[in-house]
């Protein structure tokens, strides 16, 4: 049973992201733009627009030359920036969206993370040989894409990376489905592939890259510009909300990168895209682009205008029935990539319930907690954000380090708090949901559940329970889950969780100075 949980949080987990700005405002603004130097921004800068591919002047009549300003931080499908909501509109913490999990992600990022997964391949042909490289070299890249990659700081391919390249750069060129999670080169990988297929000479769409979000896509935009920084006649063009185009205006960059519903306008409506010519198609993030209306029809469109021997890539960081199935009707014939977890399992994570009458005695079991063993660093976890600022008003008197993140703040202001956290600037992080996935913080020892997870009818939410103390225990580390439990709902719930996961949770008496002791043992 401990593997089936330890496989449901693997299959559940978004990714974290290959490399990151410092802040969403460095890869914001013109869309398209007469050829510029690429300056970094810095992360106090006031919103820039995202670099310039490398563009070199074009006829008037043809291109007029267009820029969009974004004067505040873009939503993410009118998901991300819901802030200062009402204190009584507490069930948005409930549900996190995938997107969002990825953006913070890439958001606070700073350096690749090396994959502690196994690497299973299925090949298209089982009779090819399979080999991997352990250098950029052995690829066999173009110089100036070559000094592209060492650039950007990779010196030699990561785990994902050795195996997806060679897959991706083979002749004859063969599709690929590649799970792939955050913070391991996928992006890059990618990206590579598509700026080794471009011939510069032709000036017309070569390579499509559809990203699920706005602010997604300018995030893989921003590695294409930098890896194509000495590619001065490789160019991209955003097909993104907010990029008007003229009426009559045909594209001419080798690169496009965009969300599904601005493509596929492009492609059919406008006919700015010409996809007859299209060598290779990216889908990135499909587990991410499933879980958006609209975008998984939209994409099946847009795979059905391009021509039979178009190579399609395809990237998710989970392999859910859905992804597959998706998969299945966007990618014939391919070679397959899937992680496998290693030994690690929530089998090195004890779990314990205190029983509590009120949050107050809920609060007073926290101190002897505290009083009692040492804790790096911790994550609490409250149902509404009511509870988690009068958590951390009581927490800040009793002299501790406290963060708190909640649904009504800005996706910057997340990023900034779980970065703050990640520093161990903060030691304690007082959350509702919204970080209840997907965010990984090495040093985080245990994981409090103040409130137990439930759903929207009050009956006991297993699943994100699951993720909740998949916090803590990563990295092949020991760690500790303690939950509160109040009354009678409380012990119902427990209860229900325990019969979910068929795994008994162990007592634990807060008033007991030695028995708190022993949990660390």
């Amino acid at each position: 049973m401990m593997d089936s949980w330890s496989k449901s949080v693997d299959d559940q987990e978004s990714r974290q992201a290959t490399e990151a700005a410092k802040s969403l405002n460095s890869v914001m603004g013109t869309m398209r733009l007469a050829e510029r130097d690429v300056k970094p921004a810095s992360a106090s800068a006031p919103p820039q627009t995202p670099p310039s591919a490398h563009r070199t002047p074009v006829p008037t009549a043809v291109h007029s030359s267009h820029s969009v300003s974004v004067t505040s931080s873009p939503k993410l499908d009118g998901t991300i920036n819901d802030c200062k909501k009402n204190d009584e509109d507490d069930d948005n913490d409930l549900a996190i969206n995938k997107a969002e999990v990825s953006l913070l992600n890439k958001l606070v990022r700073q350096s690749l993370e090396e994959s502690r997964h196994n690497i299973e391949v299925k090949q298209r042909d089982p009779n090819s040989p399979l080999y991997s490289v352990h250098s950029f070299e052995e690829l066999h890249l173009m110089p100036e894409l070559l000094k592209g990659v060492y650039n950007m700081g990779f010196n030699r391919p990561s785990r994902i990376q050795e195996t997806a390249l060679p897959l991706m750069l083979a002749r004859p060129f063969h599709n690929l489905i590649a799970q792939s999670q955050s913070g391991t080169g996928k992006t890059a990988a990618f990206v590579l592939a598509m700026l080794s297929r471009v011939d510069a000479t032709q000036h017309h769409p070569q390579c499509l890259c559809l990203s699920p979000t706005f602010e997604l896509a300018l995030q893989t935009g921003k590695v294409i510009e930098q890896m194509s920084k000495f590619c001065p006649d490789i160019k991209l063009l955003y097909a993104i909300r907010g990029n008007r185009l003229d009426r009559g205006t045909v594209c001419t960059e080798q690169i496009v990168i965009g969300t599904p519903g601005t493509l596929l306008d492009w492609c059919t409506k406008l006919h700015i895209v010409d996809p007859r010519n299209i060598k290779v198609f990216v889908l990135d993030e499909a587990d991410v682009m499933i879980a958006t209306q609209g975008h998984k029809d939209q994409s099946i469109r847009i795979k059905k205008l391009l021509p039979e021997d178009c190579q399609m890539l395809f990237f998710s960081a989970t392999f859910e029935d859905s992804v597959w199935n998706f998969a299945q009707r966007i990618v014939p014939d391919p070679n397959v990539i899937r992680l496998r977890r290693d030994e690690e399992t929530l089998v090195n994570i004890k779990q314990y319930f205190i029983v509590c009458r009120d949050r107050n005695a809920k609060f007073q079991a926290l101190c002897n907690i505290y009083g009692a063993i040492t804790i790096a660093q911790v994550m609490i976890f409250c149902e509404t954000r009511r509870m988690a600022t009068w958590l951390v008003e009581q927490m800040s008197r009793e002299g501790h380090q406290v963060g708190l993140l909640t649904g009504e703040l800005t996706v910057g202001q997340r990023a900034a708090v779980i970065q703050r956290f990640k520093e161990g600037k903060e030691k304690v992080l007082i959350t509702t949901n919204v970080c209840a996935r997907g965010i990984d913080v090495a040093q985080v020892t245990a994981v409090i559940n103040f409130d137990l997870p439930v759903d929207r009818s009050g009956r006991a939410d297993s699943e994100t329970y699951l993720h909740r103390i998949g916090r803590t225990g990563r990295f092949g580390k020991q760690g500790l889950a303690i939950n509160m439990v109040e009354g009678e709902d409380g012990r119902r719930i427990l209860h229900d969780i325990e019969q979910h996961f068929n795994k008994t949770i162990q007592k634990l008496d807060a008033d007991d100075i030695d028995e708190i002791e022993k949990i660390k043992g």
